[in-house]
């Protein structure tokens, strides 16, 4: 067998290839409910007093884009929006969080599909306001929150899924180093249509050299005076 995903193999007693073995099988931790911080965002748990930042910076796309790959929305009523934090502040799966500039959320993201026993868990419901979009926090964001799974909490496998026509979130998977692999046709449905799901991942080997990667882009001496990058992620 030749497929460039198999992560490594062995041969058993009998001469069959099985998989590598582990030295650390023991479950890993679920994320804690506490701020991640970094130079230009913190990332915190979503709490009801973010609910009318957010609901303002999303009023910004006036189109509802940022909605359309999205299982809820779009929002143009206050209250129910609210409702909607209110519900999903208290799921421990997806684990909303808040992203937060100059102290005020501007976007969202969440850990889901958290498993402690096989080490993986997923990042999505993404959803960046335009004043979050294209920005050094934009980038941050996902840093930190990748940090902390590998680092803090010791997980082997971190996934991005979206939908296969959301164009946009397949390219910021590549982007921020993660891995295509394979589309899982008529994985789900939303919104009354079909969704086929691309699939992408991080391991935990592939970390170490992407985390330099992201500190090198997030310094400040790779941008000019303008706040202008002068290597992009890929090269940073």
């Amino acid at each position: 067998m030749n497929d460039p995903l198999i992560t490594g193999q062995r041969l058993n007693a009998l001469g069959q290839p099985i998989g590598l073995a582990l030295a650390d099988c023991t479950p890993r931790p679920v994320p804690p409910r506490t701020p991640m911080v970094g130079r230009v965002c913190t990332v915190e748990p979503l709490a009801d007093t973010h609910a009318d930042a957010l609901y303002e910076a999303f009023q910004d796309d006036v189109e509802d884009r940022i909605w359309t790959y999205l299982p809820n929305g779009p929002y143009h009523d206050r209250a129910a929006f609210r409702d909607w934090v209110s519900k999903a502040r208290k799921r421990d799966d997806p684990l909303m969080h808040a992203i937060v500039v100059d102290g005020q959320a501007i976007g969202h993201a969440s850990y889901l599909r958290i498993t402690p026993a096989s080490a993986t868990i997923e990042i999505g419901f993404i959803n960046l306001s335009p004043r979050l979009q294209r920005t050094v926090a934009a980038t941050e964001f996902q840093y930190l929150m990748m940090a902390r799974a590998f680092d803090e909490l010791g997980y082997r496998r971190y996934e991005w899924k979206c939908d296969a026509l959301n164009a946009p979130s397949r390219r910021a998977a590549e982007r921020l180093g993660f891995t295509y692999e394979g589309t899982f046709r008529q994985a789900t449905h939303y919104k009354g249509r079909n969704r086929d799901t691309a699939w992408y991942s991080i391991l935990d080997c592939e970390w170490p050299k992407l985390k330099t990667r992201f500190e090198n882009w997030l310094s400040r001496d790779n941008f000019d005076a303008a706040g202008t990058q002068i290597k992009p992620l890929k090269t940073a």
